[in-house]
């Protein structure tokens, strides 16, 4: 009996995110709102952003999207922080649609002016949305946020959250988690890094101002956050998504794993995904196969202190707070 010989056939992986031939193989519904020649590119190439940069990349999703739900139809109001300087180089400019930027603390200030400037014109298709980072959200922009929130002001409003002032050197916010190293938290003394006992979860106080919808999301689920975005657009009044953007030079990590970063943050527990309307929760991105904190951790030198012997109690912490995050949204 001959000997009958293996074939072999290559395999070929497309990417199916951009306008690459990997996008046949979806069905329009599917495809990412950078995979369409008619995309805004509302940031374009030329800005300054690090390698890696989560913000520069959930910026640009998040932006496209609310362009193409509006036909184009948008004005936007950016506080002071990486976005902005990055984007924005006096004489130049990365933004291909109608900016506007004034001071680190009132971006939602300004939106909601604009708005009301909107209605008053009767240009009712024209819509407004406003970004920050933590910083100039969670912290110096927290008064005009929560009147925004109060008059419920007809602005979506985006955080993207790199937890910590990285712009200006890398200091604590808000938004800064337990355990992590910063410049105004170095990792010494009894509790090294940032306390446990300070910080502010602004996606539960959006949901406790009942405004529309609040929803989070992450860099490593672009079709999430594009989802997150069309149904937020579906709403008049206050709105609120606050976007996870790992920060390469902040966090002391691989520029080239920020999509992998992102995703152990989500898939430990420690960056729970979900959507509310009106004060209610209406749906979470369930975890699909759990992780520990000790891998996303390892992989950002912020946290390197937290391996060393004698602050075992800190890594202990920090999974305590993801399986109480589990626990609480029901992510499993």
């Amino acid at each position: 009996m001959p000997e009958l010989k293996e074939s072999i056939q290559r395999v070929k992986f497309y990417q199916t995110g951009t306008l690459t031939v990997g996008n046949r193989l979806l069905d329009d519904d599917e495809r990412t709102v950078q995979a369409s020649m008619e995309r805004a590119n509302a940031i374009t190439s030329g800005h300054r952003a690090c390698p890696g940069c989560g913000e520069a990349l959930g910026a640009r999703y998040a932006l496209d999207t609310v362009m193409r739900v509006t036909n184009n139809q948008v004005i936007a109001a950016n506080a002071t922080g990486c976005l902005e300087v990055f984007t924005t180089p006096y004489p130049e400019t990365a933004w291909q649609l109608p900016w506007v930027h004034s001071l680190f603390g009132n971006a939602a200030a300004v939106a909601s002016g604009v708005a009301a400037a909107m209605k008053a014109k009767g240009k009712n298709d024209v819509r407004v949305i406003a970004q920050g980072g933590d910083g100039g959200t969670t912290d110096i922009g927290m008064g005009s946020l929560s009147g925004m929130f109060d008059r419920n002001d007809d602005v979506l409003y985006f955080c993207y959250n790199n937890q910590a002032y990285m712009n200006t050197g890398v200091q604590r916010s808000s938004a800064t988690p337990g355990g992590a190293r910063t410049a105004t938290t170095p990792p010494v003394g009894e509790e090294p890094g940032s306390l446990f006992t300070t910080g502010k979860a602004v996606p539960a106080i959006a949901m406790a101002h009942e405004v529309p919808y609040v929803a989070t999301a992450s860099v490593h689920d672009l079709h999430d956050l594009e989802k997150k975005v069309e149904r937020a657009m579906q709403f008049r009044g206050a709105r609120y998504i606050e976007v996870f953007v790992p920060c390469p030079l902040g966090w002391g990590s691989d520029s080239a794993q920020t999509i992998r970063i992102a995703r152990l943050a989500a898939q430990s527990g420690l960056w729970p995904m979900f959507e509310a309307e009106y004060g209610e929760l209406k749906g979470v991105t369930k975890i699909r196969e759990r992780q520990s904190v000790d891998e996303y951790l390892s992989m950002q030198r912020r946290y390197a202190h937290v391996f060393k012997p004698g602050n075992e109690w800190e890594l202990e912490k920090i999974q305590a707070i993801a399986d109480k995050n589990i626990r609480k949204y029901g992510l499993l």
